[in-house]
């Protein structure tokens, strides 16, 4: 039997049965209306005859009385008063195909008012004797300040699922003037959950001004999931459904070109991103950070999106060759590890932390630098290829030794288990599984080896027996979900398909989906930040810069599979707002206040182009865990993917949109990828310094001709909708 509080209670019995409703709807299928209790306004979508969901709306100890209700086709205001102030509660019902229950609800105080509680706004209650009786199964709540999401499914009575989404952008002017934070704030225990209002402490809310204290968006389905991979789908179909909806922030452009410049001058001159051993220079991890040995991965990360540069810059970076010199150095030729740390240098290791010794290694660091390797050897590097052959045989040991199933740490050389579980109960590193896929299929693809086909296949399958909640990093979890796509491909093989869709899943269940505009993070975008791991209090530059070229990977694969219009659509919004956002990691373009004065690693220059690592809730000070040079590739790896060269052309053209399909011939075309139903901006930025004319920007099958505006710096602009072709005429 589920527990409820007294409030839930008192409310159940209140709202059993076919109380008298105040107004009535259709939504869709199903039947909502508007009823009072004793201390609350509730609207209640029934689902069944037995089943249906209170939403309450409005909380008074004291009764609030309904003073005027105004109804039209699409939206119902209903006003409210009681002695401790006045509400509003305004829902509106959008005319489209999903039903999809939106409203929002302000409050002026009567008197300076403080709120010590606030119980939760979602009841499930079954129509019977026993309405708490329902069954039920929340498969993704909010954690942190990641987005505020419910979504469930009912078990008993079977009455479908629905997922909730709580606006947190909304109420900006409650968690400011109340220092209060979102942090979980959505959540509770079956069948009383949904979203709280935090406690005030010490800051009353004043009686000057009406305040929104709730701006809720729920989508229903008839259907309940019955495994994971149907809750994935269903999860990435009704978050699109939602997403259309939301009031999604303006982004702007950013000039990429001279940021990159800045970044690699600082990359290269400044002192403290480099360490010298051995008679060589190797990137250290965070700027100034002399404490800790030289790391393969950090060598990698940098390399990669700098190999990607100067590939479209069509111009060599010199740093390429001191990055390449030094990687064969982490090589133990005896026994075929690549180690993470520089075996030359182990002594620097003080054991302070359990992967801090030089034979203990955290498993997705092993997989995570092969990875890389593996993508420079398949362009023709034959030294990368050379030493990720050299270092493959130890990690297939690995892999067959703990059956696909990693722990997080490890002995390298006797495989003993250092620490089994990421949390009690929560099992290893999931993800790393699908990590190891792609490096087989990486390797598979390279030699020609069917072993290679056939350990990335026990791998993935593998990965069935973890349920819904399979990650544990987040760019490995987003190289996992391309990786199950390609071997879909491969062997059309639906379970792979469907493992696609759970790794994707999880990432979008990972992600802010609102802004905040409280304390410091009023300088910094937040809304659909991907954050590094499952509990992870900030958001990351490094996961979040690996996540977005995974996602660019994912869609260039995806044209033989039968990817859902819902994760096209997300994963172009997630592409679209990181290049807005991922700026702002750059501490020159944040205010010294919002740095943190203490810093775990190495130290934070508020004036070098070198992105920190960590972004926190807008109380708190970022940049804690340091200033991350692995980080630094992070303008690298936007410019060749979104900035588009013409050939022989005096123009450059960015759009914030993943694109595919170019053609480069007197007509310059390109698919823009995503959805019609969303925009992006296109800009063509003039290379001469000289205003751009004779230009002609025509889209989609109907050829329509795209009107332009022309920005203060002599480039023309353009607002054009995914899923579409663009073609870009000069006269000559």
């Amino acid at each position: 039997m589920a527990g409820v509080t007294l409030w839930a209670a008192t409310a159940m019995k209140q709202l059993t049965g076919h109380n008298s409703a105040v107004f009535s709807r259709q939504l869709g299928q199903y039947e909502l209306c508007g009823s009072s209790g004793e201390d609350s306004f509730w609207i209640t979508v029934s689902l069944n005859t037995n089943i249906k969901i209170a939403f309450r709306t409005v909380y008074s100890p004291d009764g609030p009385v309904i003073s005027n209700i105004a109804e039209n086709d699409d939206s119902i205001v209903c006003m409210l008063t009681s002695l401790t102030g006045t509400f509003e509660v305004e829902i509106k019902l959008p005319a489209k195909e999903k039903p999809v229950l939106h409203y929002t609800v302000r409050f002026q105080a009567a008197v300076p008012t403080a709120i010590p509680f606030w119980p939760k706004d979602l009841l499930i209650i079954e129509e019977s004797s026993s309405p708490h009786d329902s069954e039920g199964e929340v498969y993704i709540s909010q954690t942190g300040i990641r987005s505020g999401l419910i979504y469930a499914g009912i078990k008993k009575p079977e009455s479908g699922s629905f997922l909730y989404l709580q606006n947190f952008s909304a109420l900006d002017d409650y968690f400011q003037t109340t220092t209060t934070s979102v942090g979980d704030t959505v959540g509770g225990m079956w069948p009383e959950i949904g979203f709280s209002l935090p406690p005030t402490k010490d800051k009353l809310l004043p009686p000057d001004r009406m305040f929104t204290i709730a701006d809720t968006f729920v989508v229903f389905d008839p259907v309940r999931p019955n495994d994971q991979f149907a809750i994935a789908r269903q999860f990435i179909d009704r978050l699109a459904d939602l997403y259309i909806h939301l009031p999604v922030p303006d982004t702007t452009y950013h000039d990429y070109p001279d940021i990159l410049n800045r970044s690699l001058k600082d990359l290269e001159d400044n002192k403290g991103c480099w360490s010298y051993h051995n008679g060589k220079s190797f990137l250290n991890a965070y700027v100034s950070d002399y404490a800790n040995p030289p790391e393969v991965m950090v060598q990698l990360a940098v390399l990669l999106p700098l190999l990607d540069y100067s590939s479209w810059q069509g111009k060599h970076v010199p740093l390429i060759d001191i990055l390449k010199e030094v990687l064969p150095d982490f090589l133990d030729e005896e026994t075929g590890i690549l180690h993470r740390w520089l075996p030359a240098r182990a002594d620097m290791l003080d054991g302070s932390e359990p992967h801090k010794q030089a034979n203990v290694m955290d498993s997705w660091y092993l997989y995570h630098p092969l990875l890389n390797l593996s993508r420079m050897a398949l362009r023709g590097d034959k030294d990368a290829k050379t030493l990720f052959l050299k270092s493959l045989e130890f990690p297939i040991k690995v892999a067959r030794h703990f059956n696909y199933r990693w722990p997080v740490f490890f002995d390298l050389n006797t495989l003993e288990v250092i620490k089994e579980e990421t949390a009690p109960g929560q099992g290893g590193e999931k993800d790393v599984a699908g990590m190891y896929a792609h490096v087989m299929l990486q390797a598979w693809e390279l030699t020609g080896d069917k072993r290679y086909l056939s350990e990335a296949e026990q791998a993935a399958q593998s990965l069935t027996a973890y349920g819904f909640n399979i990650m544990y990093q987040a760019n490995n979890t987003a190289f996992s979900a391309g990786a199950m796509l390609r071997l879909y491909n491969i062997t059309k093989n639906e379970l792979y398909l469907d493992l696609a869709f759970v790794f994707l899943a999880n990432l979008f269940a990972n992600v802010a989906l609102w802004q905040c505009s409280y304390g410091y993070l009023k300088h910094f975008p937040l809304f659909f930040a991907l954050f590094p791991l499952t509990n992870a209090p900030y958001t990351a530059v490094y996961e979040e810069q690996e996540c977005f070229a995974a996602f660019h990977d994912f869609l260039q694969h995806a044209n033989d599979a039968p990817l859902a219009r819902s994760a096209a659509m997300l994963m172009a919004e997630f592409i679209r707002h990181f290049i807005y956002r991922a700026v702002y990691y750059y501490p020159p373009l944040l205010p010294e206040a919002m740095l943190s004065e203490e810093v775990k690693t190495g130290e934070v220059d508020p004036k070098l182009w070198v992105a920190l690592e960590d972004i926190h809730d807008g109380w708190e000070k970022s940049g804690l865990v340091g200033q991350e040079v692995y980080g630094a590739g992070l303008a690298f790896g936007i410019l060749p993917r979104h900035y588009l060269k013409v050939p022989d052309g005096d123009f450059l053209v960015f759009i914030d949109y993943p694109t595919a399909e170019h053609c480069m011939g007197n007509r310059f075309r390109f698919k823009v990828l995503g959805v019609k139903a969303l925009s992006c901006r296109l800009r063509i930025l003039s290379l001469s310094g000289k205003p751009l004319s004779g230009l002609t920007v025509i889209a989609g099958e109907d050829k329509q001709t795209i009107e332009g505006k022309m920005t203060t710096e002599g480039h023309l602009e353009y607002t054009i909708h995914g899923d579409q072709i663009i073609e870009i005429n000069k006269q000559q």
